[in-house]
């Protein structure tokens, strides 16, 4: 009885929408692990395995994880792992390295992570090598315990795989792969990667060391299964303070993500990229409109997040441009139109200009050259155009060649929502666009 009355005991809503925040928040953002993940069931099985194998029978192996980016290889990864560490003896015997070749750019940086990754740097000390291989097999030496039987494995994580390829000669992976197939000592190596064209980019001597495993992750999710994610995402637990509050909550998310317009938004980013870190993006914006006035999400809090989402950076930041900018701007269109994308100069552009100014017969748009210069380099400076000439070569900066880094579509919408932008202007766009 007491039970039921502390779920029935009524909380203010304030606090209602605080703790909400606070539970999808945590939801959103920290991103946490599913007891298992879904649809990889086979891919989980197989690299369980492989790993099983090497941290219980001292049985080196090498993989690559391939998959486009949002797919799930970190997270199929981190989830066998999690699963690994729970079976008896792997968790005090396995060692983890994990690499990434956004960060260790050359193999000297990679060495010292791992050194101090593997806790050898008191080890190692002063010590000089005379190659990588002495170095890297020092410190696989040093987590012996006696025989090569009670070797500590080690799994070698490396992130951005295709990145590894590009350092000198491909050292840190030749010697990787080497002691994984020559059984020096128990490791296995884990390859992430989003190119499917990764095996071309390795050496003779590397691919003919690596195993050729390759486990890939297809995004095979259907929209249905969208829409049931982000039901999933925005429900509330049963543990929830107010039980009246989440009930209410649960059965306005439901509301919503069977609206046609919430439907045709999802739909949108759906097609765009079946990434959920883009959907946790959407679903934040969505969130961070639910207040204490408005304690749930209404389908236009998606659509306006949506069009948050998918806005076109580019395009907004033409809406900041003073006049004269967007009239080079307009210019430059008209160029492209009229010499079929053939890059202009600052002169080409001011002369196109200035036929504006004579056909209106206005003084309004007079400038100085210095200050239409000035306006011109502004537009490079926001990377709006771009050089041909390499920034060495000597060209007198009214020459220079430049390209048009927008499209029409981007300056039109730029042009409807400029503030207070005079009817004269617009009408030369329209006739440039025409």
């Amino acid at each position: 009885m007491s039970k039921r009355k502390a779920r029935e005991t009524h909380v203010p809503v304030g606090e209602c929408v605080a703790q909400l925040q606070k539970v999808l928040r945590e939801r959103l953002c920290r991103g946490e692990l599913p007891e298992k993940p879904e649809g990889v069931d086979a891919q989980h099985k197989h690299l369980l395995e492989l790993l099983r194998r090497t941290a219980l029978h001292g049985e080196s192996n090498s993989v690559l994880l391939v998959g486009p980016r949002g797919a799930g290889k970190t997270m199929l990864l981190k989830s066998v792992l999690k699963e690994l560490s729970k079976e008896k003896d792997v968790n005090k015997t396995l060692m983890q390295v994990h690499l990434n070749g956004l960060l260790q750019t050359d193999d000297k940086i990679a060495l010292k992570e791992i050194t101090r990754q593997l806790h050898l740097e008191n080890v190692v000390g002063d010590k000089v090598f005379g190659s990588f291989a002495e170095n890297l097999a020092f410190l696989l030496e040093a987590l012996k315990k006696g025989d090569r039987s009670s070797s500590r494995p080690v799994l070698f994580l490396l992130d951005e795989f295709d990145l590894f390829v590009h350092h000198k000669n491909q050292t840190l992976l030749y010697n990787l792969f080497d002691v994984s197939q020559s059984a020096q000592a128990p490791i296995a190596v884990v390859g992430l990667t989003c190119r499917l064209d990764v095996l071309e980019l390795l050496e003779k001597r590397v691919k003919s060391r690596f195993s050729h495993r390759q486990i890939h992750l297809l995004s095979g999710a259907t929209f249905p299964d969208y829409v049931q994610r982000v039901q999933s995402k925005l429900w509330l637990p049963e543990q929830f303070p107010d039980q009246r509050f989440a009930q209410e909550w649960n059965n306005s998310v439901k509301a919503l993500c069977e609206d046609k317009s919430v439907e045709d938004a999802l739909q949108r980013h759906f097609n765009s990229s079946k990434d959920f870190r883009s959907l946790h993006m959407l679903l934040m914006l969505c969130l961070s409109r639910v207040t204490v006035a408005k304690p749930c999400i209404k389908p236009a809090d998606v659509v306006e997040a949506s069009r948050v989402c998918f806005a076109d950076a580019k395009a907004n930041m033409l809406h900041g441009l003073s006049i004269l900018e967007l009239c080079l701007i307009i210019a430059m269109k008209h160029l492209n139109d009229v010499y079929e994308g053939e890059p202009f100069n600052l002169q080409m552009v001011h002369n196109e200009f200035k036929k504006f100014l004579q056909r209106k017969s206005s003084t309004m748009y007079q400038f100085e050259p210095a200050v239409v210069m000035k306006a011109f380099e502004h537009l490079q400076q926001l990377e709006l155009i771009r050089p041909l000439d390499s920034p060495g070569a000597r060209t007198q900066r009214e020459f220079q060649l430049m390209r048009l880094l927008l499209d029409t579509s981007q300056i039109m919408e730029a042009l409807q929502k400029y503030p207070q932008c005079p009817t004269d202007v617009k009408q030369w766009a329209m006739s440039a666009f025409a």
